[in-house]
């Protein structure tokens, strides 16, 4: 039970540490919730969600068997160790730089979800993530069954959910709920998680591997 809430809680703030970056899926939000209203966030976090889920799924039915393998596990779960310390490392060196005055393109046209489903595939750091970290998760999960899968993805789209829908719904009221301060040691807080996340990996893909 307590392993599951891991799995969720973790998964939720690693998810959260993705989302909180600023790329193309934030700056597609905040272009459609100017011109749409607030619930452009969501059907964008649906069409995020979709391609998530989608890549989820092939990864289990693809990778499944491999994954149960400790070799493999421990393989994956160190290289998904060094990339959490490298995303730890570049969002404690940028914070200071770090606000929500994004320039957005106004005229930007089509519908939400295709935009979350677009600007999610388009984003090579989207399939890093999934390729390393993602996988690893995926790794740890599955060991808990179809529970486990479950507890990492709600965790993992909950992070966008209540990202986005944030930033949606600032947007739409015209107020900065969420000053530049605050987003900054959000983002400090996210980057040492990252850091402490990355130790218990590499300690159980190096035991996975010896």
């Amino acid at each position: 039970m307590w392993a599951l809430v891991g799995i969720f809680v973790s998964s939720f703030v690693v998810g959260l540490s993705g989302a909180l970056m600023p790329g193309p899926v934030l700056t597609v939000t905040i272009a459609e919730a100017t011109r749409r209203g607030f619930w452009a966030g969501p059907l964008i976090v649906l069409g995020h969600g979709i391609i998530e889920l989608a890549l989820v799924i092939a990864l289990v039915l693809g990778l499944g068997s491999l994954l149960k393998h400790n070799l493999v596990f421990g393989i994956i779960g160190t290289g998904g160790a060094i990339v959490l310390i490298w995303m730890a490392i570049g969002m404690l060196r940028g914070v200071r730089g770090a606000t929500l005055k994004m320039k957005v393109n106004q005229r930007a046209q089509g519908k939400p979800i295709l935009a979350g489903l677009l600007t999610s595939v388009a984003n090579p750091y989207f399939t890093l993530w999934w390729a390393t970290i993602g996988l690893s998760y995926i790794a740890l999960s599955q060991r808990y069954g179809i529970v486990g899968l479950s507890s990492f993805y709600s965790g993992h789209i909950m992070a966008d959910v209540v990202w986005y829908f944030s930033v949606a719904a600032a947007i739409t009221a015209g107020k900065r709920v969420i000053n530049d301060q605050t987003y900054r040691f959000i983002i400090s807080a996210c980057g040492v998680f990252l850091i402490a996340l990355a130790i218990y990996f590499g300690a159980k893909g190096i035991g996975g591997l010896m």
